[in-house]
């Protein structure tokens, strides 16, 4: 297949390297500021995965490939409109977004924002636990490819299948892409936990009652709600949680240090993007009427000024109630 990857981050440069190696043609486009000249030339980023080399059949080009088969949406999810409005594709390419993240303004999931910016053309979610710097390394991972068309998950799946790199697929893209955003909200309540050294029972709790709140609020939107039993849902919960690569999980032990969040989450060029989805997911929160304590107290702590230890203080002095998944 023609395949354009859109954004020279870890996560894009992480797929067009597997789909070069996957024998599709593919051709990347990043910003200036990822510097795409000394990626041409040394076959290397300046910034990110920096040992990691980009197959020479990767053209790194200023043009897009506007008749692609697929285009990969590498970017973050704040960029994901501008970025649909900037490279007009063919109407049959497929969009292919690997964004996990709610647009602030209007609420939307990353393919209902595609879907609004160009003409409805066909969307497919790629979603699940598999850090970039894993898959660039070739560890074994698995993903879900989810949307409305199930032969266009298909394409996808046979684009990106490999020994390595496992690809389901899904009809619940709604799930699948809930699943994929919330997760890093509570992934920064994850890395709070880690930072004050509460242990392992704890984080448990933790991961397993943000599982719970997840799904609450993925039935209320019309997911299925066994969709956050799997891939995108508790797979990816548990990498994010837990992992040394987790960017949410360090914005929250960076927070539990007592780093102010404006300084946590400007100090990088990695997008953590649990911080911006914490907003849109408080926000859904209380417009479906579903509780979600702990993504309430990450919202406190990183937009109202909330200090992380009375943060935790009041999840644990919550009235006492039945277990409800």
């Amino acid at each position: 297949m023609n395949i354009q990857v859109i954004g020279g981050g870890s996560w894009g440069l992480a797929l067009a390297r597997l789909l070069a190696h996957n024998d599709h043609e593919v051709r990347l486009w990043c910003r200036e500021a990822d510097q795409p000249e000394t990626l041409r030339a040394t076959r290397r980023s300046p910034y990110y995965l920096k040992d990691v080399a980009l197959p020479e059949t990767v053209a790194v080009a200023p043009e897009i490939n506007a008749n692609a088969d697929i285009a990969v949406l590498a970017v973050p999810s704040h960029a994901m409109r501008a970025t649909c409005r900037a490279f007009a594709f063919a109407e049959d390419t497929i969009r292919v977004s690997v964004a996990k993240g709610i647009e602030n303004d209007t609420l939307m999931r990353m393919s209902e924002v595609i879907a609004e910016e160009c003409g409805g053309c066909p969307a497919v979610a790629l979603s699940g636990p598999s850090h970039a710097e894993e898959v660039a390394a070739d560890l074994p991972a698995s993903v879900v490819a989810a949307g409305r068309e199930g032969a266009l998950c298909q394409r996808v799946q046979e684009a990106f299948m490999t020994p390595r790199f496992r690809v389901y697929t899904s009809s619940d893209i709604t799930g699948v892409e809930l699943g994929g955003a919330l997760k890093n909200v509570i992934a920064v309540a994850a890395g709070v936990c880690d930072g004050f050294g509460l242990g392992d029972s704890a984080k448990a709790a933790l991961v397993t009652r943000g599982l719970a709140e997840m799904s609450r609020l993925g039935l209320a939107m019309g997911a299925d709600p066994l969709t956050f039993s799997g891939l995108s849902g508790m797979g990816d919960l548990i990498v994010t949680c837990m992992s040394q690569h987790s960017r949410n999980r360090a914005v929250g032990e960076k927070l539990a240090a007592g780093q102010q969040p404006e300084s946590v989450t400007g100090a990088t060029h990695m997008v953590a993007e649990g911080v911006r989805t914490a907003q849109s997911a408080h926000l859904l929160a209380g417009q479906q009427g579903v509780d979600m304590p702990i993504t309430t107290q990450v919202y406190r702590v990183l937009f109202e000024g909330l200090d992380p230890h009375d943060a935790v203080e009041e999840l644990l002095l919550r009235d006492p109630k039945p277990e409800r998944p």
